[in-house]
């Protein structure tokens, strides 16, 4: 069983009404405005990002990247530096790791691990492609002072034969961001803490791949400051650039007199999931703004008053947008007939609230877990599974689920499973101080 926790927070939203109408739905709010730890979130809490060191110091990326820039030319003659260097191989978005059994298969998945090359072993594998490795090849993932380590990534997609063949001995290849996403052991701070430098390393590649030509002037970009940001080479120009992040609001519609909840089908989804509706901010527009009008665009419903929640980094999107940030929301609806849009959506409709407690009672998180952790291991045998994730959510007695929503990987469960356990029409309801997630 895996429990989540969600503490209150002590904030309410200031509504621009009567005192009156104020304090009466004040309660409400505050027990739905959860102060949600980051750790608990997929790709959150990088502990490479957790601290920004100064300029002079030996683990800073312009430090460290004078040292990296002195000490290629010297490998494989070299003593070991320190800080030490460690790189992390990338092909077409997907990061190199290695799988270890994780003891009885019936209770333990396998484990996976980042594959981390040592600097002498990326050069001379890149080298044994034909291709010369340089400071300039690697990007600044961050410092892990206590081991006295510098960390890097390094796209190989065009070398990746020659990248898992140099590796074969260990057992390594390339896999998906979303399946190591879904993977990962949620309660493991490890495997967390893997998976957010992964998702940031992704992102960062992705963005040096699509940020190779300056937008006012055409000319080549390069890379500055170890990688984390770019500029134009053109001296007429030389403007900087740097990492984009797509920003996407997701929402949690709730129906407040029928205590219902809206959620939505894409064509894109596994058969029998639903989820929060979603959509980008556009320029010049707030954030409670885009609640209402993607609401609106994609189901018809007016929205009223809107909750802050949380936020999640999200790295898996399409290469063009190499990472969007979600902004988790309750939204609560002014209006309940529901009019889709067939372009953006295959399905809305309002689900009980008992309907979608069930979902979550059903929905065998763990099992799915413990699935892509085998794929990911058979995958680094030379041996992939066909199987897919949802068959894997069943009820207890081995027949489908009617329905299930996105894992705790996802902040879209965390809205969802805040409302089934928080409440929302009873504003006399105390906020709660943890939500348990069960039956995973």
């Amino acid at each position: 069983m895996l429990a989540l926790f969600l503490s209150s927070s002590s904030s309410y939203l200031t509504l621009s009404r009567s005192v009156t109408l104020h304090l009466s739905r004040r309660t409400t709010l505050s027990s739905l405005t959860m102060s949600t730890n980051l750790r608990t979130h997929a790709y959150a809490g990088n502990p490479l990002k957790s601290k920004t060191p100064k300029s002079t110091d030996t683990f800073s990326p312009s430090s460290a990247f004078e040292s990296l820039k002195a000490l290629i030319p010297q490998i494989p003659n070299h003593p070991t530096p320190s800080p030490d260097f460690k790189v992390l191989p990338f092909s077409k978005g997907r990061p190199l790791v290695f799988s270890s059994g994780g003891g009885d298969a019936s209770t333990t998945s396998p484990i996976w691990h980042l594959g981390w090359i040592s600097l002498a072993d990326c050069k001379g594998m890149l080298a044994s492609r034909g291709v010369d490795m340089d400071e300039d090849s690697l990007v600044y993932l961050g410092p892990k002072v206590e081991e006295d380590l510098v960390c890097w990534a390094v796209d190989v997609s065009e070398e990746e034969d020659g990248v898992v063949s140099g590796l074969e001995s260990r057992k390594v290849c390339f896999v998906e961001l979303r399946t190591l996403m879904v993977a990962a052991d949620w309660v493991d701070q490890r495997a967390m803490d893997e998976l957010a430098i992964a998702g940031h390393a992704r992102a960062l590649l992705e963005w040096h791949n699509v940020s190779r030509f300056c937008g006012s002037c055409g000319g080549t970009n390069v890379p500055k400051e170890a990688g984390r940001r770019k500029q134009c080479s053109n001296k007429a120009c030389g403007k900087r650039v740097y990492p984009r992040v797509d920003p996407v609001v997701i929402m949690l519609v709730i129906d407040r007199e029928n205590d219902r909840a809206l959620l939505s089908r894409q064509s894109r989804y596994v058969p029998r999931m639903w989820s929060c509706l979603a959509g980008f901010i556009e320029p010049g527009e707030s954030l409670e703004e885009a609640v209402r009008r993607e609401t609106w665009e994609e189901t018809g419903i007016e929205v009223g008053d809107v909750v802050y929640h949380s936020s999640q980094p999200w790295p898996v999107g399409p290469s063009s947008m190499p990472c969007q940030l979600m902004l988790g929301f309750f939204a609560f609806a002014k209006t309940l007939d529901i009019n889709v849009d067939k372009e953006e959506l295959e399905d809305a409709q309002w689900h009980r609230r008992e309907d979608v407690k069930k979902a979550l009672a059903f929905a065998e998180y763990r099992k799915a877990q413990r699935t892509a952790a085998s794929k990911i291991e058979q995958i680094c045998k030379g041996v992939e599974k066909s199987q897919g994730l949802s068959t894997d959510f069943n009820v207890e007695s081995g027949e489908l689920a009617p329905m299930f929503i996105p894992g705790p990987f996802a902040i879209a469960h965390h809205l969802i499973s805040t409302w089934v356990d928080q409440g929302s029409g009873n504003v006399h309801s105390k906020p709660q101080s943890g939500v348990s997630l069960s039956s995973l």
